[in-house]
């Protein structure tokens, strides 16, 4: 049994912010493999489905606490269904990777994310990280207002194709080679092109003439 875990803030508020990507990953997931409904779960702090991705059994969730405290409900979930953090698969947003960018790695620091953090404290760093790239705002002092905002009308495109590749890729996670999953999500839902980019390439032509 594994366990894939989507970090977010609960609640209608927080529902479309660029720091709830992973509670997207989590409901698509849901969708696509007919898992049962999600329950609420006080004593979990979290809420869960289970169901079958693949051939595998997974326990799906959403933690119910706030992002900085995830990890109450990942260690509460992992001691419920006696999973070690090694069977664990976090999805969550990454300021340090451009928008529509996906990495997967196992272990490591949190890179100031609070989510991570809190599991740090609860379940040590030893868990499989899905890094999923929203971008940074260029300022460190604009970086809660950025994560804690909606993702914008132009984002909206690419995070659907994320986040329905991902999950359409999500049995190749437990196959084995996490590259495969890496390479997958980059040919289903390839990143935007950075807006500096599509300028300077219409530009171009022009200082030509």
């Amino acid at each position: 049994m594994y366990v894939f875990a989507g970090l977010g803030n609960p609640g209608a508020r927080y529902a479309k912010n660029r720091h709830n990507i992973g509670y997207l990953v989590a409901d698509e997931i849901a969708r696509r493999y007919s898992f049962e409904g999600f329950r609420s779960r006080s004593r979990l702090f979290a809420d869960t489905a289970e169901g079958r991705v693949g051939d595998a059994r997974v326990v799906l969730l959403k933690p119910t606490t706030f992002m900085n405290e995830s990890g109450r409900a990942l260690g509460a979930v992992l001691r419920y269904f006696k999973i070690e953090p090694a069977g664990l698969f976090v999805f969550y947003d990454e300021l340090d990777l451009a928008p529509g960018k996906l990495r997967v790695k196992f272990g490591g620091g949190s890179a100031g994310h609070n989510g991570i953090k809190s599991l740090r404290a609860h379940i040590g760093a030893d868990y499989w990280r899905v890094r999923m790239g929203i971008g940074h705002p260029g300022d460190k002092d604009q970086v809660s207002d950025y994560v804690l905002s909606d993702f914008s009308k132009a984002d909206g495109a690419w995070v659907a194709k994320l986040v329905d590749a991902t999950a359409q890729s999500a049995p190749l996670l437990l196959d084995g080679d996490k590259n495969d999953f890496m390479t997958r999500i980059a040919l289903l839902a390839p990143p935007p092109r950075p807006v500096q980019d599509e300028t300077s390439e219409k530009e171009e032509p022009q200082d030509g003439i």
